[in-house]
């Protein structure tokens, strides 16, 4: 298997409740929180480590809650290397409304990062890149870092002979993409504003996905449908690929493992098309566990033989 590096240059602490029902003005009583960390690549090395791969992780954390960060990947076996920062990692909340199944989310912005950290940061992944392996960048950019942060992070990666994977939105990766990478995995409405133009027909996403591929920007690109799957796109293939259908706990944390589905399948050298069903199957196993959990390895393999035989 090819190495896999990881980074997470805006991690976070994920707080996850449940409450009888949300109501504007009122003191909610909820249960016991659950505290794990989180932030894109955070949840991918996590996924990778659950789905039974390995990866490096790099990643900043500062502040008492960047301490609990450290304690909590600690607690998971997570292979890491810190970058510390003056801020104070940022916290997530979910609570999920038991009366309807509806799931609340509120994301922070992150601490303020200077120049000298994310160069750090910068700087880590270049003395980590796996020669013939994959760095998977993922999630939002703090306050601080440069839009062009990702291209940085894809330059280094193509220098060392790495395959980068990015997994973010607007500007980012935009910039990124002006660069070259191997894999994104926008989501629907990720891809319109990325290409400012509002794709409605499966035809047109399709034309527009071709178009970004033979243009250089990424060699594949997987757009994440939600429930009507995937669309995968590369040189010389084509695909729209059904998810299986699964009960819905939770969708925090689907996206990430779908991408460590992904990305673990290719380190293990299997064919593009065939990493991505694993990784729908993956980002399926995700929406049936309850609040940050992430996948499950026995749901992930499982789903991922019933779309193949399905495709049979």
């Amino acid at each position: 298997m090819k190495d896999i590096v990881s980074l997470s240059i805006n991690p976070t602490i994920d707080k996850s409740s449940t409450v009888d029902q949300v109501v504007a003005e009122r003191k909610l009583r909820c249960t016991a929180p659950i505290f794990e960390p989180g932030g894109g690549g955070v949840n991918v090395s996590r996924a990778i480590k659950k789905l039974g791969g390995e990866s490096t992780l790099i990643y900043t954390a500062g502040g008492l809650s960047g301490g609990m960060l450290r304690g909590l990947m600690e607690e998971e076996g997570l292979a890491s290397r810190l970058v510390p920062i003056r801020g104070t990692t940022r916290e997530s909340f979910a609570v999920l409304e038991e009366s309807t199944g509806r799931q609340f989310r509120f994301g922070m912005p992150g601490p303020q990062m200077r120049g000298e950290e994310w160069e750090a940061a910068l700087e880590e992944v270049a003395a980590t890149a796996p020669k013939s392996g994959f760095i998977v960048a993922s999630g939002s950019l703090p306050p601080g870092v440069p839009a062009d942060f990702y291209a940085q992070v894809a330059r280094v990666g193509k220098e060392a002979g790495s395959k980068v994977i990015v997994d973010t939105s607007g500007d980012p990766l935009k910039k990124a993409l002006e660069e070259g990478v191997y894999l994104i995995k926008p989501n629907l409405r990720e891809f319109r504003e990325l290409l400012d133009r509002d794709l409605r027909e499966e035809a047109e996403i399709e034309a527009a996905a071709r178009e970004l591929v033979d243009g250089g920007g990424c060699e594949l690109l997987v757009i994440s449908l939600g429930s009507a799957g995937a669309l995968f796109v590369s040189r010389d293939a084509v695909a729209h690929m059904r998810p299986p259908t699964v009960r819905i706990v939770s969708k925090v944390g689907a996206g990430d493992s779908m991408v460590a589905g992904i990305t673990l399948s290719l380190a293990r050298a299997m064919a593009p098309q065939d990493a991505v069903l694993f990784g729908i199957a993956s980002g399926a196993a995700a929406v049936m566990t309850p609040g940050s959990e992430l996948c499950r390895r026995e749901d992930a393999e499982r789903l991922y033989k019933k779309l193949l035989a399905d495709q049979s």
